[in-house]
């Protein structure tokens, strides 16, 4: 019988109160931004905060919990921003949104941090034995956010940047799950040969970790080649964008199948009206009855993108609406 999980892939908006304290601790200047090494007050602001999404996230019933990434300045790059080998320059944009970053530039050897698996530590206190949920950038991603100056070789420096992601996540406490998030798979599409490369390096990620793993693209579809690609790789499920492209996402799935697990992103994680939970729920009826097998071992109900772009009181409604529908679907199921 198929299970149906409730989750996010994290990056969480910050509570309205934290905004306030931080502009004022933090400013918003470049020096400003997360570095690694932040100040006592700066800490504690962002663990009563970390506290607090975790605690939205266990009153709304959802079946795993995120950390929330309330840390992350630059969204998918921080696991990079923070680490020694690399500078942080000017402020680019994130994909073709009204979001920014800073660009990260490798200029050394890349080693891993434990920022990632710090963040963990802190969560898994406050779960109370609910199942922890890890959320990394896809190696794919990263490479594509960030800007080489010491590896000289673009197969080199995803290389790197998919060792330096698997120790990362080696590094982590127990988690149940571990989202790769992987936007650029769709918004810059990997040439030939770089998408057998791109699926290479998931797998190592992937392999690093004793969880099952969640390959997240969104704002569209994988084109036919990265997709069936992607399906070589070790990993227990892929995401699909079901907000921004419904056909051609079914299309992939009828076309070459898919994992034994499968991520369904049915809520906008950036559009502030909030779905019905039976809405969701016969989404997902949609989407099993469109595919030639529906028997799934466990269907993820997720956001398609993180929900940073969100207003706080809309992300918590989002929260709800997901654990609601994957209650829904699991009776129905029965």
């Amino acid at each position: 019988m198929t299970e149906y999980v409730s989750t996010t892939p994290g990056l969480y908006p910050l509570p309205d109160w934290a905004k306030d304290d931080l502009s004022h601790l933090k400013g918003h200047q470049k020096h400003d931004l997360i570095s690694g090494d932040e100040g006592e007050d700066i800490t504690a602001v962002y663990e009563e905060a970390r506290d607090e999404v975790i605690g939205v996230q266990q009153d709304a019933g959802l079946d795993r919990i995120v950390e929330g990434q309330l840390r992350w300045d630059d969204m998918l790059a921080h696991p990079l921003a923070v680490a020694d080998a690399v500078e942080t320059r000017g402020i680019v944009r994130y994909y073709d949104n009204n979001n920014f970053y800073r660009e990260p530039v490798v200029t050394d050897d890349l080693a891993a941090t434990g920022d990632v698996a710090s963040e963990l530590e802190a969560a898994a206190d406050l779960t109370d034995g609910d199942a922890l949920q890890a959320v990394l950038p896809g190696p794919y991603s990263l490479a594509d956010l960030a800007t080489d100056e010491h590896y000289g070789d673009d197969s080199d420096f995803l290389a790197a940047i998919a060792d330096f992601l698997a120790d990362e996540a080696d590094a982590f406490p127990d988690v149940e799950t571990l989202f790769l998030l992987e936007p650029s798979l769709v918004e810059n599409v990997p040439d030939d040969g770089e998408d057998e490369r791109a699926s290479e390096a998931i797998d190592q990620v992937a392999s690093a970790v004793d969880a099952d793993v969640v390959v997240q693209p969104y704002w569209g579809a994988l084109e036919e080649k990265v997709y069936a690609h992607l399906l070589d790789a070790d990993i227990d499920a892929v995401g699909f964008d079901f907000v921004s492209n419904q056909d051609d996402n079914l299309y992939n799935i009828q076309e070459y199948g898919t994992t034994d697990d499968v991520a369904l992103g049915l809520a906008d994680g950036q559009n502030t009206l909030v779905e019905d939970p039976e809405a969701i729920r016969d989404r997902v009826e949609w989407v099993e009855g469109q595919l030639p097998t529906t028997d799934f071992e466990t269907v993820y109900l997720t956001t398609n993108t993180e929900t940073f772009y969100l207003p706080y009181a809309k992300y918590v409604e989002k929260l709800e609406v997901l654990a609601e529908a994957a209650d829904l679907a699991e009776v129905t199921a029965a």
